[in-house]
């Protein structure tokens, strides 16, 4: 059940990148931007990807529809370029993308490629700086940028392997994006839900043992939804977070106070 929002994103409009089906983080955060008002453009992968991705969008009355694999400059460039002419601005962005090669996610660190690293970087990481670059100057009243990361960036946690290492950059990275566009009224902060059964979730090994300790564990003894984590990142991407850039927000059911 969506959390009632008010009408905080009245107005506002935002690009939201990532969402693979209407049950992943990205569509969860995707309705919760819509319930609060604000218009949205919606990417998807390839044309494989886009009859999951395609309900999403029009449940959220999407302005914006058009393909985006971040690995492809062309693609980049024209989205930006339609949500220029259409909008002549940017308020907020989304970035909920993570990839690694499923032998070197399922491996061990020291095992990892060097290809396969590279890519999960490339994607995982880069991609924010990419999409950052190209939404600064759609930005200049200000804005937010958010994006997703896991408590392995923090700890040590079984069977998520290199993408701790990946997450943890990505985190490093908000940091350092926030201190630099702080001054032009960007915020830019990361997101670290618990873990979902989320189509991305399911390439990682013994997923449902992850799952079960973080049920077990958590103070409220629950998993979260992709309603709530979208209602956090609605109040991230309101005038309300003003104040808040460069942080890591934990929406876990608080697993991650837990020793």
């Amino acid at each position: 059940m969506m959390p009632n929002l008010g009408r905080i994103l009245e107005g506002k409009v935002g690009l939201v990148v990532g969402i693979a089906n209407d049950q992943s983080i990205a569509a969860g955060c995707a309705y919760a931007f819509q319930a609060a008002g604000a218009s949205l453009a919606v990417t998807y992968l390839n044309e494989k990807a886009r009859p999951y991705v395609e309900p999403v969008a029009k449940s959220v009355d999407a302005a914006i529809f058009e393909p985006l694999d971040v690995e492809t400059d062309e693609q980049l460039e024209a989205l930006f370029s339609t949500i220029e002419a259409r909008w002549r601005r940017l308020d907020f962005l989304l970035h909920s993308i993570a990839y690694c090669p499923k032998a070197d996610l399922q491996g061990r660190v020291t095992d990892c490629s060097r290809e396969g690293f590279a890519q999960a970087m490339d994607i995982s990481v880069h991609s924010l700086i990419r999409l950052t670059r190209r939404a600064e100057p759609l930005m200049s009243a200000g804005g937010s940028i958010l994006t997703m990361s896991y408590y392995g960036a923090e700890k040590v946690v079984d069977h998520y392997n290199i993408m701790g290492p990946v997450k943890s950059a990505l985190e490093a990275t908000v940091r350092y994006l926030a201190a630099e566009l702080g001054p032009k009224g960007i915020r830019v902060n990361a997101l670290s839900p618990g873990p979902l059964r989320t189509r991305a979730a399911s390439g990682i090994s013994h997923f449902d043992e992850i799952i079960n300790e973080a049920q077990a564990r958590a103070p409220e003894h629950r998993l979260v939804t992709i309603e709530e984590v979208g209602a956090i990142a609605a109040c991230l991407a309101s005038d309300a977070s003003q104040s808040m850039t460069g942080n890591t927000a934990h929406v876990d059911a608080g697993y991650h106070i837990m020793a």
